[in-house]
């Protein structure tokens, strides 16, 4: 049954595999009355009110590949600002960094991991390997990239949020269930929240895609959102 679960997921994500090597106000004038007005002191304009400030908030850093980084998306259609919209709404005071970077490799995220953890970082939302597996890199090394990047985050105090990914069905069905194993095997071992799969529910999906039918389009991302949100929530803190 495990193996027919991996094989159903595959196919759901094998028109995704492409997106590996993707990547990546005004201000109004006073109005002029018809009678020129006395002479007295006059009075600030009305502002609006500024967007909150976040960069004393504790972080959550999402660090991935271009479904973290948005590719095809604007800024605020992105992950990591839904992200944000969701944490603001229900009254929970978190900055969220985005840290994707289109076309990255789960070693590509070790070497960039120190200054992303730069800072007050409460957590980090790894979302890589889809890279790995488009290339057919070594499953051990997959697997030991991202066993650095949790340790190193953990020693930091920092809670790992991992997240699921399927590699191409090219490269045989022992390549894939070693690949699919990965993921649940470290969360396991470091006991870390887990989302099983990244793109759970939008993978294979026409109407939750972009044109390429790689990349969520954004209801794809509400769904994406709310796949890391169930998994995060329990675990956050109203500081």
């Amino acid at each position: 049954m495990e193996k027919i679960r991996i094989h159903v997921r595959v196919g759901l994500v094998f028109c995704l595999v492409a997106w590996i090597g993707a990547t990546a106000g005004c201000t109004s004038q006073p109005s002029v009355g018809k009678e020129p007005p006395p002479v007295v002191p006059v009075s600030p304009a009305i502002k609006t009110p500024p967007a909150t400030n976040r960069s004393n908030f504790p972080k959550i850093v999402a660090l991935g590949d271009s479904l973290t980084a948005g590719y095809g998306l604007t800024i605020d259609q992105a992950f990591p600002a839904q992200l944000q919209k969701k944490l603001d709404e229900k009254g929970f005071a978190y900055e969220v960094v985005n840290a994707g970077v289109s076309g990255d490799t789960s070693a590509g995220g070790v070497s960039r991991l120190e200054w992303s953890l730069e800072g007050n970082v409460r957590y980090v939302i790894v979302e890589l390997g889809g890279n790995d597996g488009l290339r057919g890199l070594p499953v051990a090394e997959l697997k030991r990239n991202l066993a650095i990047i949790i340790e190193k985050a953990q020693k930091k105090g920092i809670t790992v949020i991992l997240t699921g990914m399927e590699a191409p069905p090219n490269y045989g069905p022992d390549y894939i269930k070693e690949f699919h194993n990965v993921y649940g095997d470290l969360a396991r071992q470091y006991k870390t929240p887990f989302v099983p799969f990244f793109l759970e529910g939008v993978a294979g999906k026409t109407e939750l895609n972009q044109e390429d039918g790689i990349h969520p389009n954004p209801a794809g991302v509400a769904i994406v959102t709310q796949n890391v949100w169930s998994v995060l929530e329990p675990t956050l803190k109203k500081d």
